[in-house]
């Protein structure tokens, strides 16, 4: 089967960054979906493994963990799917990634593809809804619903792909007053279109842009990058017992400046549930279906920002090269080998 891999981690702009390669068929084990690849989207998370995951000597990486495709076979011990059915899921960080034309990934994980959307437009979605979804209402505990409790979020870096669906369910699913950041005129246009009730520069002091804009505190806060960089400025902004929840990875961080507003930290990493097999891996397999109930609905819509084209090396490597440069807008995906 076709595949883009690497051997070696280098930079972006070497062509042996990602090569178009060979590869056997995988065999799925008794509770995974065998997955004919339609359509993928990258994500920050495939630079990162990139750039500092060596393979073993002689061994090709697969990178990749957003995918759209046909279920072409099941396991053994497979229940909730068929073959033929469409699927969308964002797999798991301890196995191969999706950049190949067939795939091998645990029934639990994936979740039925919404019926509206075509197979790029789905794979845009299920990493960044995940990840959203989790992180605020799993770890920052918000409540669903429309009531106005007074509490206010501010996601930083709400055009980028988790911004970008994180600002849809805070504003369509719960009460929030939703503040997003974003740094140039296009993407904070992006960002209110997505429904933010007000968006803020996060190239400037961001307690000083919320004051700017009326706004004295927030009561939780989603740090999806350069948490480092902005820690100061959010615990300014943040409440008494306000809630800080981040995805990036930080150098360093002073979770001294929390403690004398009594502020929570709380980490969300989408790969938690696959990569230990928790008892609850299930409930990824559950939000992903409530996810597709509610783009057919309406009530959401795909984060596509940019389509790439085929799935081959070069158009994965500009994809890449993106991504790095910090200026992507929602999701970017490729279709078709």
């Amino acid at each position: 089967m076709k595949a883009i891999a690497y051997y070696h981690s280098l930079p972006i702009t070497d062509p042996a960054s990602l090569q178009d390669i060979e590869l056997p068929a995988p065999e799925p084990g008794p509770r995974d979906l065998l997955v004919e690849v339609r359509a993928i989207s990258v994500n920050p998370v495939d630079t990162k493994v990139r750039q500092n995951v060596q393979p073993d000597a002689g061994a090709a990486k697969v990178l990749g963990w957003d995918v759209a495709g046909v279920v072409k076979a099941v396991g053994s011990e497979v229940t909730l799917f068929q073959p033929g059915d469409k699927v969308y899921y964002a797999g798991s960080i301890a196995r191969a990634g999706g950049n190949s034309e067939l795939h091998v990934v645990d029934e639990r994980i994936v979740g039925h593809m919404p019926r509206t959307l075509s197979f790029a437009e789905a794979a845009a979605l299920p990493l960044t809804a995940i990840t959203a979804w989790e992180l605020l209402f799993e770890r920052l505990q918000v409540a669903q619903g429309q009531d106005d409790l007074g509490q206010r979020l501010l996601i930083v870096g709400a055009a980028g792909g988790v911004g970008s669906i994180l600002t849809q369910l805070a504003s369509q699913l719960t009460g929030l007053t939703v503040i997003g950041s974003a740094s140039r005129e296009q993407t904070q246009a992006w960002v209110r279109q997505l429904g933010a009730d007000c968006v803020v520069d996060h190239s400037q002091p961001l307690a000083e842009a919320l004051k700017a804009q009326g706004i004295e505190q927030v009561t939780h806060v989603a740090s999806l990058t350069q948490t480092d960089q902005h820690l100061a400025q959010l615990v300014e902004a943040l409440a008494p017992q306000g809630k800080l929840a981040l995805i990036d990875d930080p150098k360093q961080l002073d979770v001294g400046l929390l403690k004398r507003k009594s502020l929570s930290l709380h980490w969300e990493f989408m790969y938690t549930r696959s990569l230990f097999e928790t008892a609850d891996m299930i409930e990824q397999h559950k939000l992903l279906n409530r996810v597709a109930e509610l783009i057919d609905a309406g009530t959401l819509k795909t984060t596509l920002g940019e389509h790439f084209g085929t799935i081959n090396a070069a158009n994965l490597r500009r994809a890449h090269a993106l991504l790095e440069s910090g200026a992507a807008k929602g999701k970017i995906v490729l279709e078709g080998f």
